[in-house]
C-alpha cells in the first residue's frame, strides 16, 4: 500500500479517510519496510498479538487511508488502541517517524470520525477536566472524604465496580494519596552563585495531586544554582489534548504558555513530567503555520529541558548525602523513547552515595498509562500495570523512582492488585532527600 499512498499523494487525488489538513504523510508511510523490530515492544501487539495492533499494521492502515480507503470503525479502533508509548520508534532501524504518523493520523480520526454517544460522552468529560488544574484540585476534597469514609475500603473488597463501571473503577484505583504541600512561590531565589534562570511547568495531574514533586523539583533546582519563575497564570502544556488527536485545542493551550512564559527572561523551561515535556519540545511543530507564534514557538522550544536533563546539563554542585538504599528506575516511556533521556536520571542517581539502582525486566514495554490511555481502555491497561508490576517488584527493590505522575499512579494501583509493596517516588523526590540529608525512611513512608 505504500506505493498506491504515494501515488494517490502525488496526483492529487483526494483522500477518502483523511482530509488535507495535515494528513498523515505518505512518505513517511513509505520509509516502513515492515521489518518486524517494533513488534516485540508494542504493548498491543505484546498483548494481543494482532499484526494491525502493531506500529507495522498501523502504518499499512495508514497507507490505505491514504489510497483512498474510508476511515471505518474497524481502522478507527486500530488507531485508538495504539498507546503512543514510541517504543517502536527507539526500536526501528529504518528510523520511521511513527510518532508522526499516528498524531497527524490521530487528529484526522478525531475531526472526521463520529464516535458513540457513551465514548463522546468519555471523552468529552475527560477532557473538560484533566487538562485544567483548578477543576481537578475541586476533586481533592471530595477524594480525601471518600477515603476517611472507609468507603474506599469497602469498595476494594468487592470486584463489583470494576464488572459494572470499569472507567469509574480505573480512575478510583489511580487516585493517588491526597498531599497538603503548599504551592511554591512565584520565584524562588537560587541558593548560593546563580547559574540559571528557569521557568518552570507545575502541570495539571502534578500540581493537583503530586504538589510534593513540583516542591521537590523547586528544591533541586535552587539548590544548584537555579533561580525559579513559577508564573500563577501558567496552565496545561497541551500534551493529553495533542497525544489524544484535539489538534486545535493544544495549540490554544500552547499559545497561551508562550504568552506567559516569554517575558520572563528565562534561560531555561523545566518540566518533571515526561509526558510534558515529549509535548513541550515539539511547540515548533504544533505552531508552525501559525504566523503570529511559529518563530515564537522555535525560540520557546529550544529552552524546554527535562528536569534530569537540564542538572546534567548544568553539573552538580550541591553536596550528595548518602541514601543507603535500593532503587528500580522505570523509564517513562515520553521521557524514555519519545526524549531519547534515558542516562541522564540514572546518572543522577548513580551520583547519590550508597544508592544502588537495579534494573527492571522488560523495560521497554509500557506500564498502561499513556495519558488517559488507561481510563479509556481499563482492562488492557490494567493487563500491562500488571505485567510491569510484576517485574518492579521481581527487582526486590525498596523504591521505584520514575519522572511522570501517570507512571506513579498506574504502577501504585497494579502493585496494589499484586499484593506487592513497594514505595514509590520521583527523580527528585530522591535528589531532593539527598541533597537535604534526609532518613531514608522518609521515602519510604506511605
Amino acid at each position: 500500500m505504500p506505493d498506491d499512498a504515494l501515488r494517490a499523494a502525488e496526483s492529487g487525488a483526494a483522500y477518502t479517510a483523511f482530509d488535507r489538513d495535515h494528513p498523515p504523510s505518505a512518505d513517511l508511510v513509505s520509509d516502513c519496510v515492515h521489518c518486524g523490530f517494533c513488534l516485540t515492544t508494542c504493548p498491543t501487539y505484546v498483548l494481543w498479538g494482532e499484526e494491525m495492533d502493531s506500529p507495522r499494521g498501523r502504518i499499512h492502515l495508514i497507507g490505505q487511508g491514504l489510497a483512498g480507503e474510508p476511515l471505518s470503525d474497524s481502522m478507527v479502533e486500530h488507531f485508538d488502541r495504539c498507546l503512543g508509548c514510541m517504543a517502536c520508534v527507539t526500536a526501528c532501524p529504518s528510523g520511521v517517524r511513527y510518532d508522526r504518523l499516528i498524531e497527524d493520523t490521530r487528529a484526522q480520526v478525531e475531526r472526521r470520525h463520529v464516535r458513540g454517544v457513551r465514548e463522546r460522552a468519555l471523552r468529552a468529560a475527560i477532557f473538560a477536566l484533566f487538562p485544567y488544574p483548578r477543576r481537578l484540585r475541586l476533586l481533592r476534597g471530595p477524594l480525601l472524604a471518600y477515603r476517611r469514609s472507609g468507603l474506599q475500603k469497602l469498595v476494594g473488597r468487592t470486584d463489583l465496580l470494576r464488572r459494572l463501571a470499569p472507567t469509574i473503577a480505573t480512575l478510583e484505583s489511580l487516585a493517588p494519596r491526597v498531599r497538603g504541600v503548599p504551592r511554591p512561590s512565584a520565584r524562588v531565589r537560587a541558593r548560593g552563585e546563580r547559574r540559571a534562570v528557569v521557568g518552570m511547568l507545575t502541570g495539571c495531574v502534578q500540581s493537583a495531586f503530586f504538589p510534593d514533586v513540583n516542591s521537590a523539583t523547586v528544591r533541586v533546582l535552587a539548590a544548584e544554582g537555579c533561580e525559579v519563575l513559577i508564573p500563577p497564570a501558567q496552565g496545561c502544556c497541551g500534551a493529553l489534548s495533542v497525544h489524544n488527536g484535539r489538534r486545535a485545542e493544544a495549540q490554544r493551550f500552547a499559545r497561551r504558555l508562550i504568552d506567559v512564559f516569554e517575558q520572563t527572561g528565562m534561560d531555561y523551561f523545566v518540566v518533571n513530567a515526561a509526558g510534558c515535556g515529549s509535548s513541550l519540545k515539539e511547540y515548533d511543530e504544533l505552531l508552525a503555520d501559525d504566523p503570529r507564534y511559529a518563530e515564537r514557538a522555535v525560540a520557546f522550544t529550544a529552552k524546554v529541558r527535562d528536569l534530569a536533563e537540564l542538572l546534567v546539563e548544568l553539573g552538580p554542585v550541591a553536596e550528595r548525602h548518602p541514601l543507603p538504599m535500593t532503587v528500580a528506575y522505570h523509564d517513562a516511556c515520553h521521557l524514555g523513547h519519545a526524549q531519547g533521556i534515558r542516562e541522564q536520571p540514572r546518572a543522577l542517581l548513580r551520583g547519590i552515595p550508597e544508592l544502588e539502582v537495579r534494573r527492571i525486566a522488560e523495560a521497554e514495554i509500557c506500564c498502561g498509562s499513556a495519558g488517559v490511555w488507561n481510563v479509556l481502555n481499563p482492562g488492557p491497561a490494567a493487563d500491562l500495570g500488571d505485567r510491569k508490576a510484576k517485574a518492579v517488584l521481581a527487582t526486590g527493590a525498596e523504591l521505584l523512582v520514575t519522572a511522570n505522575p501517570g507512571c506513579l499512579m498506574q504502577v501504585a494501583a497494579a502493585v496494589r492488585r499484586q499484593g506487592g509493596a513497594i514505595a514509590l517516588a520521583h527523580t527528585a523526590h530522591v535528589l531532593d532527600a539527598s541533597i537535604r540529608n534526609l532518613d531514608p525512611s522518609t521515602l519510604l513512608s506511605p
